[in-house]
């Protein structure tokens, strides 16, 4: 009896503790997810540092619908394409502007998080993998560029900018240290955004009152996230192509258009 006694001594006491440890953990639990929600905005795309997206003046989060978001692109056209017929330099001013709003602002948060894989072809934000070329050629052809996404992600980089504007209109630069890259990209470009080729890697490049923003399907995070270029792993090259976006008066007529972009040949 005093054996069984001291046994059912023992078990209480174990099962006290086992109890008191799994409320510390649940408490536990509840502390680091309150600590989550209180997180700063955009924490989970930001690598190095975090990017205020108020002075930004940008959006990081996801806002509606995407298939509403890709619909009423498509919808919005209609009336930059009227607008071209009577005043074709308001037309490409103002359809600049929204192709930059749009991509920024309401496409690319879908997509931030998304895993990235060297084989990924995802044609859905945060369902399967992508690859930093099918990033850009899909989010282009979501923001309502008439392209094939299989073909443009699939070419080098320097076709990729190709099919985005002529090459005697790319700008391209070889063995610079980064400051000297910045200084002649913000000599060159307006802020705006920028598809940029490198080594073995592509991505957009967001210009903003000076500085530079690597946009990308990140093969050192395995995600897709916006990052400061400077401290970007990703962003160290030897050669860098660069092709306008939103600045770009050509390609902006060919969205309002329909126009199909091409695939050049390699080179």
């Amino acid at each position: 009896m005093a054996n069984n006694k001291y046994v059912l001594i023992y078990t209480c006491f174990i099962l006290s503790v086992l109890t008191l440890n799994c409320r510390h953990v649940k408490n536990e639990a509840f502390f680091v997810e309150d600590i989550i929600e209180k997180q700063p905005e955009a924490v989970f795309e930001v690598r190095h540092a975090f990017l205020d997206s108020t002075k930004l003046g940008i959006n990081f989060k996801p806002q509606g619908n995407y298939s509403d978001i890709k619909s009423g692109i498509v919808n919005d056209r209609a009336y930059f394409k009227s607008l071209y017929e009577s005043n074709s330099l308001k037309a490409i001013d103002s359809a600049s502007n929204y192709l930059y709003s749009k991509l920024i602002n309401n496409i690319v948060p879908f997509w931030y998080g998304t895993p990235w894989d060297f084989n990924g072809y995802t044609n859905v934000p945060n369902q399967g993998e992508i690859a930093c070329g099918y990033f850009v050629s899909t989010t282009l052809k979501h923001l309502g560029f008439n392209l094939n996404r299989y073909k443009m992600a699939q070419k080098s980089g320097l076709t990729e900018a190709k099919i985005l504007q002529s090459k005697t209109e790319l700008k391209i630069f070889s063995n610079l240290s980064f400051d000297t890259l910045k200084l002649k990209l913000n000599t060159i470009y307006n802020d705006g955004i920028y598809f940029v080729g490198l080594d073995n890697h592509v991505g957009y490049v967001l210009i903003k009152d000076k500085e530079l923003y690597f946009l990308h399907a990140s093969y050192y995070d395995n995600k897709v996230l916006i990052e400061l270029a400077e401290t970007s792993p990703c962003f160290v090259s030897n050669l860098y192509v660069f092709a306008e976006i939103t600045t770009n008066e050509k390609l902006v007529k060919h969205w309002i258009f329909n126009t199909v972009l091409t695939v050049p040949p390699n080179n």
